[in-house]
């Protein structure tokens, strides 16, 4: 493991401090950071949302801003507006809240679809239109966005074109026993997240981003990614299943858990463990499987056990 793959595993390390019990969650977080993709957490309120995305914006010196989305949230919020200076005698553009680093979308699902989409030429571009001016994103520009379970208060869905901008979905969940009893200990404790220093500067996480473009992918772990994100389209649960955006989700998040394990090449076991992360909120089960309460995991379970694997010696 080299010595930024040494720093990575730091920063989880650092994190966990703060986030109590959730390793596995932060890492694959981390991942998606790796690799430049969005995050969208599906979480009830109040489960460390915030502090996951505050001890990112510390670990990895990130510019870090967060928005708490309700209905009155207007687009222009987000990309930004002019306004009139008397002393310049001229219209005078003010930045939105997206120019950062890092987003924290608090309850994305709570604002209206215009404000949602004003989100997509962002996460995807990495450059908004405001006033006829298209204007850069500084880099990286990341968002982790959260959203309340459909059927609570005020919500509604996010457009699919929003939700496939995410390269992975996960929940943080509630703790463990042990790990709520050492938050409860650290009650009255000067925050942790606090005390968190950078581990990587802006410039090495964009050095990183770079390098995992060059991990090694064989033409028999490309065709069995590509194979797995075709098996949700036909499977009798699904009304719908992911589209290439999917496939193109799963060769960055492998390539970067391959990174991060210290290898220059994917193996078949870095696809399946991502396979879940990048699919699950692109899918849509039909009304058979709601009727038998299956999960959008669960399927994704199956689809990842009928697709056979290749051998794990994959090198060049």
């Amino acid at each position: 493991m080299d010595a930024y793959a040494q720093r990575a595993a730091e920063v989880v390390r650092q994190a966990g401090q703060v986030l109590f019990g959730k390793e596995s969650e932060i890492r694959e977080v981390l991942l998606a950071i790796l690799a430049n993709g969005h995050i969208l957490l599906e979480d009830i309120p109040g489960v460390g949302k915030t502090t996951l995305a505050t001890a990112f914006s510390r670990t990895l010196d990130l510019e870090y801003r967060r928005v708490q989305f309700t209905p009155d949230v207007l687009p222009s919020d987000l990309t930004g507006f002019s306004v009139y200076r008397r002393e310049q005698e001229a219209f005078v553009y003010q930045p939105g809240i997206v120019f950062c680093n890092l987003l924290l979308a608090d309850e994305l699902n709570r604002t209206s679809p215009k404000t949602q989409s004003a989100l997509l030429e962002a996460m995807q571009e990495g450059q908004v239109t405001a006033e006829g001016v298209t204007r850069k994103l500084p880099a990286p520009f990341l968002v982790i966005a959260t959203q309340n379970p459909l059927g609570s208060a005020g919500t509604q869905p996010l457009p699919e074109s929003e939700a496939d901008r995410f390269s992975i979905s996960l929940s943080l969940g509630y703790p463990d026993l042990e790990s709520e009893l050492a938050m409860a200990r650290a009650v009255g404790i000067q925050q942790p997240v606090e005390r968190l220093t950078p581990i990587l500067s802006r410039d090495e996480l964009l050095s990183i981003q770079q390098a995992i473009h060059g991990v090694y992918i064989h033409e028999r772990v490309y065709r069995y990614l590509t194979e797995l994100v075709r098996a949700t389209r036909n499977h009798t649960a699904l009304s719908h299943g992911a589209g290439p955006r999917a496939t193109i989700a799963l060769v960055k998040l492998s390539k970067a858990a391959a990174w991060y394990e210290g290898r220059d090449f994917v193996t078949p076991a870095d696809v399946l463990e991502q396979f879940p992360y990048v699919v699950s909120h692109r899918l849509a089960l039909n009304a058979d499987a709601v009727m038998r309460h299956l999960t959008v995991r669960e399927v994704a379970r199956q689809i990842a056990g009928s697709i056979r694997k290749p051998p794990v010696e994959v090198r060049r």
